[in-house]
C-alpha cells in the first residue's frame, strides 16, 4: 500500500500541517505559543531551515518551509519531539499530542509559493465563526492576529526575524502588493490550492513531478530514497477509499454505489476516489452506478459548494481524509 511521499532534497520547499489528537487544543495560553516559536527557531538553526510562513491556531499549526540540507524529517523530528516534551512538562499531561504523523506536501515554489503564504495567513478566518462576516470584520481580525507570519509582510516595522519575507514579497513586487493580494482573497475567496496536489503529497504541475522523478528518485535506490515506492504504487484501491466514506457516512457499501443514490455521500465518495485514486471522472462514474463523467463533475462541484456553507460537511470530510491518510501510512 501507498505511504504518503517524503520526498526529501536539498533546496525543497513544505507545506506542513500538524493537528492536535483528537482536534484537541496544542495551545493553552500565548506562553505556549511563544515557546512555539522559540523552539520553532531553535530547531531552524540547527538544521539550516528557512520560514517563509506561518499560522498557529489552538489546535493545529502550519508552516512554508524551505530545507537547504534536504532534512525535513530531522528537522521536524526534534522540532516535535521538543514542543510535545515542554507541553506533557508544563501540563502535567501524557501519550499523544499531535494526531499521527505531520502532514508535509512538496512544493513547487515558483509556481505555488505565494499562494500557498495566502492560504496560510487566511487560516485563522478559515473557521465557521466567520462564515458569515463581512470583508471589514475579517480583516480586522487578521490585523489584530498575533500568531502568523502576516504582520511582516503588510508592515516592515513589524517582521519577525524567523521570518524570510524577500522571496514571496519579491515575487509579487512588495508590501503594498502583497496586502491587495490578501484582501483580494478575502473579498473573493481563494479555492481550494491542494485540489492541484499530485501523488498525494506533491503541490505542483506534471512537469514539476517529472523533475522530481527523474533529478531525486531514479537516481538514487529505493532504499536511500523511500519516497520512490510510493511513487511506483501511487494509488490506494478504490474499495478501500469506498468502506472509509461509507463508514464514515453510516450508509452501507452498496447504496453508496448504487445508481440513483443520495448526492452528499456520493459526492463525498467521488472526491476522494480522484484524490487517491487517480480515477477520471468517467471511470468514478462507472464505478459509482454508471453516471457520465458530466454527472461526477456535478457531483464533485456541488459538495464543494456544500461544504463552503456546512462545517460539519466541512468536519466529515476532514475525518475521512485524515482516516484515508492512516491508511496510507501503514
Amino acid at each position: 500500500m501507498a505511504r504518503p511521499l517524503r520526498i526529501q532534497y536539498p533546496g525543497a520547499y513544505y507545506h506542513i500541517m500538524c493537528r492536535g489528537n483528537a482536534r484537541r487544543n496544542i495551545f493553552v495560553d500565548d506562553g505556549d505559543r511563544h515557546h512555539f516559536l522559540t523552539l520553532l527557531g531553535e530547531s531552524m538553526r540547527i538544521y539550516k531551515v528557512v520560514l517563509y510562513a506561518y499560522a498557529m491556531m489552538s489546535s493545529h499549526f502550519h508552516l512554508v518551509v524551505q530545507t537547504k540540507r534536504g532534512n525535513l524529517s530531522e528537522f521536524m523530528r526534534r522540532f516535535n519531539i521538543c514542543y510535545t516534551g515542554w507541553f506533557h512538562y508544563r501540563y502535567g499531561t501524557c501519550g499523544h499530542l499531535y494526531q499521527g504523523r505531520y502532514k508535509s506536501c512538496l512544493v513547487d515554489a515558483d509556481s505555488y509559493l505565494l499562494e500557498l503564504s495566502r492560504y496560510v495567513h487566511l487560516n485563522p478566518i478559515g473557521g465557521s465563526k466567520f462564515k458569515d462576516a463581512n470583508f471589514h470584520d475579517r480583516f480586522a481580525y487578521l490585523q489584530k492576529y498575533l500568531w502568523s507570519s502576516l504582520h511582516g509582510y503588510l508592515d516592515k516595522q513589524k517582521v519577525n526575524e524567523l521570518v524570510s519575507y524577500d522571496l514571496i514579497l519579491g515575487t509579487i513586487g512588495g508590501r503594498a502588493s502583497y496586502r491587495r493580494f490578501i484582501t483580494a482573497g478575502i473579498s473573493d475567496g481563494i479555492g481550494d490550492l491542494f485540489q492541484d496536489v499530485r501523488h498525494q503529497t506533491i503541490l505542483g504541475d506534471d512537469d514539476f513531478v517529472a523533475y522530481v522523478k527523474t533529478e531525486y528518485l531514479e537516481k538514487g535506490s529505493s532504499r536511500d530514497q523511500p519516497a520512490y515506492r510510493g511513487m511506483q504504487t501511487e494509488y490506494l484501491p478504490p474499495d478501500e477509499i469506498l468502506s472509509c466514506v461509507s463508514r464514515a457516512c453510516g450508509v452501507s457499501r452498496e447504496n453508496m454505489v448504487k445508481r440513483g443514490g443520495g448526492g452528499t455521500h456520493r459526492g463525498l465518495l467521488a472526491e476522494f476516489l480522484h484524490r487517491y485514486c487517480g480515477m477520471t471522472e468517467a471511470s468514478i462514474g462507472r464505478y459509482v452506478g454508471g453516471i457520465d463523467y458530466g454527472g461526477v463533475h456535478q457531483l464533485r462541484r456541488r459538495l464543494k459548494l456544500r461544504m463552503n456553507a456546512d462545517k460539519q460537511l466541512r468536519d466529515k470530510f476532514q475525518d475521512i481524509d485524515e482516516m484515508i491518510s492512516e491508511l496510507c501510512s501503514k
